[in-house]
Parts: C-alpha cells; sequence; structure tokens
C-alpha cells in the first residue's frame, strides 16, 4: 500500500484560531467553474482576476466510508471557494487521473508511484499551464488532493520549471501543505481527509461504515476523530491561503518570480534526494512531525527564503 505515512495519522495539537483573524465568506453564488461559464462571464472572471486554479487528483479506494474520487472532488471544492472569495479567478474541471494509488478495488492506477518515468502527468500539466499562459491568465494555482510521493514531486517540479518557462508564477502542491500549521498534515482517508470531504461534500461520507472496513476500522481514531468541522477548521486555512496568493501572484515582479522558482526547486531537490538516498517516503517523514508548518505562512508572505530553509529539513 501507499506510505503508511499517509494511511491513517492523527493530526497534531492544533493552534487555536486568532480570534482577529478574518475571512471575507465566498460568494457562493458567483460561478467560476470553467465548464459551466458563458463567454460573457468567463471574460468577466478573468478580467477581475486573470488566474486560473487547476484541481488534480484521482479515483482511488478511500475505506468504506468515502467516496472513491475523494482527491479531485476535495481539491475541487477548495479551489471554488478559493476563487469566489478571491473575487475572480476561474477553475478548470479536476483531473482524475495521477500517480499511483493503493492495490485495492475500483482504483485507477495511470502511472507507477515509483516510477521516476512519467509519460501522462507532466505533459498534461505541461500543456494546460501553455493553454492557460496562451488565454492570458498570469498566474496558475495547481493544487493536488493526490498525495502519492512521486505525485507531489511531479506537480511541483513541472510548477516550478513552467514558471520559469513562461514566466508567470505557477504553484503546485498538495492542499494539506498549505494548513499544516492548523494540525493537517496530509493522511489517506484519515481524520484529515475524510474531514475535509466530510464539510465540503457531506453526502459522500458514510462514517458508520468505517466500522466494517478491515483496515480503517480497525480501532476508532477516525470515527471519533472526524468531523466536518475539524474539516470546515482546515478548509478555511486552506481557502484562505489560496485566495490571498491568488490575489498577490499575478502582480509578481520578476525577482519576486526567480526568488519563488528558488525556493520551490529545493524542496523538489530535497523531496528527490530523500528519495534516491533512503527511501520513497523519507522526505515525508519531517513534514508529519510539523516541522513545515509554516510553509503555507511563508509563501502568503513572500518569505521564500524561508522556505529554502525549510526545505533542508527535509534531507
Amino acid at each position: 500500500m501507499v506510505g503508511e505515512l499517509f494511511r491513517m495519522s492523527e493530526p497534531t495539537q492544533a493552534p487555536a484560531l486568532s480570534e482577529t483573524r478574518t475571512e471575507p465568506p465566498p460568494d457562493s453564488a458567483v460561478e467560476v467553474r470553467w465548464e459551466r461559464l458563458l463567454p460573457a462571464e468567463y471574460r468577466s472572471r478573468v478580467a477581475a482576476l486573470p488566474v486560473a486554479f487547476l484541481p488534480l487528483g484521482t479515483v482511488e479506494w478511500h475505506g468504506e466510508h468515502n467516496a472513491l474520487g475523494l482527491d479531485s472532488l476535495k481539491a475541487h471544492a477548495l479551489c471554488i471557494r478559493a476563487a469566489q472569495s478571491a473575487g475572480g479567478g476561474v477553475v478548470h474541471p479536476p483531473l482524475y487521473g495521477g500517480m499511483g494509488g493503493l492495490d485495492r478495488p475500483a482504483t485507477v492506477v495511470m502511472e507507477g508511484e515509483h516510477s521516476w518515468e512519467n509519460l501522462l502527468l507532466r505533459p498534461w500539466l505541461e500543456k494546460l499551464c501553455l493553454e492557460f499562459h496562451r488565454q492570458g491568465f498570469l498566474a496558475i494555482l495547481m493544487v493536488t488532493g493526490h498525495y502519492g510521493h512521486n505525485q507531489q514531486i511531479t506537480v511541483r517540479e513541472t510548477a516550478a520549471r513552467m514558471s520559469e518557462r513562461l514566466q508567470i508564477p505557477v504553484l503546485g502542491t498538495p492542499e494539506y501543505w498549505l494548513a499544516q500549521d492548523e494540525g493537517y498534515l496530509g493522511d489517506h482517508a484519515g481524520i484529515g481527509e475524510t474531514s475535509l470531504l466530510w464539510h465540503l461534500e457531506p453526502d459522500l461520507v458514510r462514517i458508520e461504515r468505517i466500522h466494517g472496513d478491515p483496515d480503517y476500522g480497525k480501532t476508532d481514531t477516525i470515527f471519533r476523530g472526524a468531523s466536518p468541522e475539524l474539516g470546515a477548521r482546515y478548509a478555511s486555512r486552506i481557502v484562505e491561503r489560496l485566495a490571498a496568493l491568488a490575489a498577490d501572484m499575478p502582480h509578481w515582479d520578476r525577482e519576486t518570480l526567480e526568488r519563488f522558482i528558488h525556493a520551490e526547486r529545493a524542496l523538489v531537490s530535497a523531496q528527490v534526494r530523500g528519495w534516491r538516498d533512503t527511501g520513497a517516503w523519507a522526505a515525508w517523514a519531517r513534514p508529519h512531525r510539523g516541522e513545515l508548518a509554516h510553509y503555507g505562512e511563508c509563501l502568503v508572505q513572500r518569505r521564500f527564503a524561508e522556505i529554502e530553509a525549510l526545505a533542508s529539513l527535509l534531507l
């Protein structure tokens, strides 16, 4: 199975939310889904904010208690809320297909998780970035809800490379990297993912069915720990940061862009080195101890030198 780090991890103790923290509520009446926009609406959304959101995931077993499309569903929902909160931008339809996946029923594995070769995902992402650039977008946010180690590396590496090639900022990150300081460190159908889907798509979680699952029902950890309220807290932080990035990234100058690319490449280099030197999941041990908790904050505040320092923790 996919690395144990992403199986059923419990969240670390999260800091209390600041009483002064505010987040403008998303205008859920504003349509931002690319495929549902009429041309005039599309032009309006792009004029308001020339940012393309690209949610990524796959179809994969997520226990008896979660919908099979969990990864893409949550990434898509988070991107929609972020675009609505930011007041513009367009959300591309989610991509169902990534690297790796559990060896379980109803799972579609497009490419092997432990393979260096990538013939499908990377070129697809590259082509979409090229098309977004051709359409006049000034920033791209690729959010993957699927966490296979090679998926994470491929998405971030492609984003950094396309940022340099297109000379516009392209971020490629798992959604949990933006909420690590809330205690969400990524898991697979565990407390974090289940809580997020439960909040975002409440009809697609049947938590009582976990008791019949031989893997996820072995203990009451997820049953007792997951909740839509916890998912709402994680979602709020992720949406807040995605919206802030969407509003800011189109205005980055060349120096800011270069510092961003350098920081993201440092993360990729550390992840790849951990894979080569120790094992596929080596680079994710420290994030699961909370040592990269400030990545989202640093990213939003353009503290790219600190992100490079965080990258060194992966080695």
